[in-house]
């Protein structure tokens, strides 16, 4: 006599294996629109492409940033896209200080940069906040873009400076890990200096504040002369860090 109970379960088991086709026909067709070379799927919204610093901004940019600042490939690759670098040797002056992987930064998001010997992740950090907020920023504040990112440095192998004196752990400079902006200069010559122009009710101190806190959606650890006197003449901006936003 036949399993009644047998054939009563057929008809789900028929819809399982259906729909896992349906759904599979359609992750195989997700993947085939991404990959394809003439998707229309916008580079910004494609995760399988990487990140580009000129993209506009999507809820997958923090993704595509973590992605490329995981590796010296992808870093070089996707900061090549909004900066002009020279790559360089990686550079090793002590067990606890050197540059890897090391570039000569110049230009980051379209404004120029003294020279600066830095790490590929703070330089991409770097061109990301000035392409997607000092640009904005400038533009709604001032009508033009700003022209040059004036810095005091970002390597110096040091220990890490206190209010009260130096600490025994070693910078975040020691690995170029961060860079210390001290002020920009827009298109048309106008020169913002943090020391000069953070305190009072201008445009100028109106834009540095709000540099002061875009920096931290980019970088991982944020110090300017709200944290103590010893930054009250410039951002210290840094690749590593714990979110903290000062």
């Amino acid at each position: 006599m036949p399993d009644k109970n047998r054939y009563k379960h057929r008809p789900v088991l028929h819809w399982v294996v259906l729909l896992s086709f349906i759904i599979g026909g359609i992750g195989f067709g997700g993947w085939q629109a991404m990959v394809h070379p003439d998707t229309p799927l916008p580079p910004e919204w494609n995760p399988v492409q990487p990140l580009s610093v000129g993209d506009p901004l999507t809820s997958l940019t923090q993704w595509k940033l973590t992605r490329a600042l995981g590796s010296a490939a992808t870093c070089l690759a996707a900061l090549e896209t909004g900066a002009q670098i020279e790559r360089k040797p990686d550079f090793v002056e002590t067990s606890r200080c050197g540059i890897t992987p090391q570039v000569s930064l110049s230009s980051a998001g379209g404004a120029s940069v003294a020279p600066v010997n830095t790490r590929c992740q703070t330089a991409l950090r770097l061109a990301m906040w000035t392409q997607h907020a000092l640009q904005p920023a400038a533009q709604d504040l001032f009508g033009q873009d700003i022209s040059q990112i004036n810095h005091f440095s970002s390597y110096s192998c040091r220990p890490m400076r206190t209010a009260s004196g130096n600490s025994s752990r070693m910078s975040s400079h020691a690995t170029a890990d961060a860079i210390d902006v001290s002020g920009f200069v827009l298109d048309d010559g106008t020169r913002l200096s943090l020391l000069r122009d953070w305190s009072g009710d201008t445009a100028k101190s109106a834009f540095l504040k709000r540099a002061n806190d875009s920096a931290c959606d980019w970088f991982r650890l944020t110090l300017g002369p709200r944290y103590n006197r010893l930054h009250a003449d410039h951002f210290h901006l840094q690749h590593t860090g714990y979110g903290l936003c000062r």
